[in-house]
Parts: C-alpha cells; sequence; structure tokens
C-alpha cells in the first residue's frame, strides 16, 4: 500500500490552512446528514501533497472507516489511463490518429448509422465516414451508453445486455463484435456522446500489443508508477479495503446498492478500459502528477512533453465546446466553456463555465462521484474519492474546485 500524508506546510506553497479547513467542513456536512457514507480528498502542488482529508465510513453496515488506504470503484477515471496506454503505443508509431479501427478490430468494417425510427422501424445508413482512433479518443465516434436512455439504440444496447455493465462472461473482444453490429448514434466525428468508446480502445490495445489490457496496464503503467493498489477488481484478502457502492435513498440518504457493488469482487472477464478499475488516492494522485509533470515522474517516462501536451488541448472540430458540439445527456463534465482532448475534458473558459478555476484544466470523474483534475496554471492537482451513484446526485465537483481554488491565496 502507497503511504499518503501531508509532504509541506500547506503555506509554504500558497495555501491558506484556514480556507483549507472550509473543504474538510463543507463535505464533512455530506456525511453528517447521511447523504454520503464517507469521502477521502488529496490535494498538492507543485508536486507535493498539501491536504488529505476524510470523513465517515466506507462500509456503514459494518461500521468500518474510511482510512487514507480506502479502496474505491473509480468507474470512468479508468479512461485517462486507457488513454494514455494507448498514446504510448501511438508514440512507438504502432498506429496514427486516422488510422481506421478496423484494421484491428474487423467488425467496425462496415458500420451502418441511424437515420430514424426505432424496433422494428428502426432505419439506418452507411457510415459516410469510417470509425477512426482518434473518434474513440474523443467520443466522436457515434458508439453509446444503454444507461443514457435517452435514444432508441442506447435501448438495444440495453437489449443485448449492456445497461450499467455487461453480460456475464463476455470479454472486450465479444463485446467489440456485438458494438460494432449495433447502429451508431450519428456519422462518425460529428458529435460528441459520451459512450464506450474507450472500451473499444482497450480492445484495441490488446490487439495491438498482444497482452490482455490488465497486462498491458500491469507492465507498462501501474508498475512502473508504482500504483501498487489499483486494479482491475479486488482480491479476496484485499476485500476489507474495499468502500460500499451507494445510491441515494429516502431523503437523499446514502443507502447500500449491492446491485452491481460485488461487479468489483474478484478478477473480471470483461476489463473495461472505459471503468473497470479500482484504485487509492495515493494510486491516482500519483497518476494525475505523471500528467503534471507532462509524462515523467521520478525518473519514469511514459509519454513525451509533447505528447501530453497535444492530448490535453481540446480536439473538437473548430475548436468549440461541448455545448455546442455535445448531446444534452449524462457525462463527467458540465458542458459551457469545457473541450475535450484525448481521453480528458479540458477547460476553455471558466468565465463561461461559471466554476473558478483555470484555462487548461484537464479533468475526469467517474459514476460514483469520483474526480480528478489538473489545473497546470496554479499547478495543483487534486483527486475525491467517494462511492455515491450517479454523479450527478450532488454538484461534488464543482464545489470541490471551488473550495480547493478560494484556498489559494499565494
Amino acid at each position: 500500500m502507497t503511504a499518503l500524508e501531508v509532504e509541506i506546510d500547506p503555506a509554504e506553497v500558497g495555501f491558506d490552512p484556514d480556507r483549507l479547513a472550509r473543504i474538510d467542513r463543507h463535505f464533512t456536512r455530506y456525511v453528517d446528514d447521511g447523504r454520503l457514507a464517507g469521502w477521502l480528498l488529496a490535494v498538492a502542488r507543485h508536486g507535493q501533497v498539501t491536504h488529505v482529508a476524510h470523513a465517515g465510513q466506507r462500509d456503514t453496515e459494518d461500521g468500518l472507516p474510511i482510512e487514507t488506504g480506502t479502496l474505491f470503484r473509480i468507474y470512468s477515471m479508468t479512461k485517462p489511463v486507457t488513454s494514455v496506454a494507448a498514446m504510448m503505443l501511438y508514440e512507438e508509431g504502432a498506429f496514427a490518429l486516422k488510422d481506421q479501427v478496423s484494421r484491428w478490430i474487423p467488425a467496425f468494417a462496415d458500420v451502418q448509422v441511424f437515420r430514424s425510427g426505432s424496433g422494428p422501424t428502426l432505419e439506418t445508413e452507411p457510415a459516410t465516414e469510417p470509425l477512426r482512433i482518434w473518434h474513440l479518443l474523443t467520443h466522436t465516434s457515434g458508439l453509446t451508453y444503454g444507461f443514457h436512455r435517452a435514444h432508441p439504440v442506447d435501448a438495444m444496447y440495453r437489449d443485448h445486455g449492456y445497461d450499467f455493465g455487461q453480460p456475464a462472461g463476455v470479454d472486450l473482444a465479444a463485446a467489440c463484435e456485438t458494438w460494432a453490429s449495433l447502429p451508431l448514434l450519428f456519422q462518425p466525428g460529428s458529435e460528441f456522446n459520451y459512450s464506450v468508446a474507450t472500451d473499444v480502445l482497450g480492445h484495441l490495445i490488446e490487439v495491438i500489443s498482444g497482452q490482455s489490457l490488465a497486462e498491458f496496464f500491469a507492465e507498462r503503467i501501474l508498475g512502473p508508477l508504482g500504483m501498487v493498489d489499483t486494479t482491475f477488481g479486488v482480491d479476496d484478502d484485499q476485500r476489507h479495503r474495499l468502500a460500499g457502492l451507494y445510491v441515494p435513498g429516502e431523503g437523499q440518504r446514502a443507502t447500500r446498492f449491492d446491485e452491481i457493488g460485488p461487479v468489483a469482487h474478484g478478477r473480471p472477464t470483461f476489463l473495461s478500459g472505459g471503468g473497470g478499475l479500482v484504485s487509492t488516492a495515493a494510486d491516482y494522485l500519483r497518476f494525475a502528477d505523471l500528467l503534471r509533470r507532462r509524462g515523467e515522474v521520478d525518473g519514469v517516462r511514459l509519454l513525451s512533453d509533447r505528447t501530453v501536451r497535444y492530448m490535453t488541448a481540446n480536439h473538437l472540430p473548430g475548436g468549440v465546446d461541448l455545448e455546442q458540439f455535445g448531446r444534452p445527456l449524462f457525462a463527467e463534465t458540465t458542458y459551457d466553456g469545457v473541450g475535450f482532448g484525448l481521453g480528458f475534458a479540458v477547460t476553455l473558459d471558466p468565465v463561461k463555465n461559471r466554476v473558478l478555476g483555470s484555462a487548461g484544466e484537464y479533468s475526469w470523474g467517474g459514476a460514483a462521484s469520483t474526480a480528478f483534475w489538473v489545473d497546470p496554471v496554479e499547478d495543483v492537482t487534486a483527486v475525491f474519492l467517494t462511492q455515491l451513484l450517479p454523479s450527478s446526485t450532488h454538484p461534488l465537483r464543482s464545489e470541490l474546485k471551488v473550495l480547493v481554488s478560494q484556498a489559494l491565496v499565494g
């Protein structure tokens, strides 16, 4: 287990300790009134941990407290890890961003695109643009999630067993075959829609590398970075460290949700590059620091400085934000003033976004209300972990960004 502790007096790196205490008081109220079972926060500046705080319980039924080594399902915070893995292969010349996905996953060669109708009246048309790797990285592929419940194609995903999860025994290869057989929501590259695209990217990594996604992560990213607690699923001897999964119940009180929580127990067949990892605050802060330092940390370089800068630029066509280019449905970020890079949301205009922060911040979150961001202007990284589905239940992320930003005084 990697240690997580304050490394420097916050005042030495421009944080006001009294203002940092506002963060703890604010989120402890979420625990006191039952809206969250527990939470854990780590904030660093200039690569040094300046604030660690936690409150509540990782398991309210058994009375087990949140600890710095608690394991959390990070869900879509897996996506940046998968994106980094893909770009490592890109740097090695394994593919070009404009390459067609069907070169490695042939099922995507002749995809159809939704035109109208639903069920037996659904009409499709051929894709006019091939599905390309950059479409996967930017969620402009036309793929979707069954849990969106906003489009007839979403229902088709659910009919095939892909809601918030997947059919038992299915691996990434089989899932890709199914998704390729279903219509895309739109012509590739024409819109943004949060989707299983990063899972497809995970399988592409498997095909190119000849390794399972778990093996690639362990050998090329997690091992070199010392992220010893980040895995697909949790072994029995570590299950006591895993936080319970909760949803809002009566009066918005966090209520245990064991319908999908146990999916994280044991090693899964489906290695979800879009949402399968379990991690700790210390491990993910390490990953965030790799990004903050542009691909290198403590002598371990996974990406070049130029590649990280490229990934964290806005890649939406025309430089627009998600409000102009995205569909008004579930995502791990708000749309105004926010673009999207190769695996991350990118703040273009914090004024337009109406959340205190910096232009150039890049971030992402997970379905259970987890979040991280890197602010290259203020040189701040932050990781917030809890286990409440869905992430839209409370405005935790925007509140946290404001509270961290207001604590900066130098």
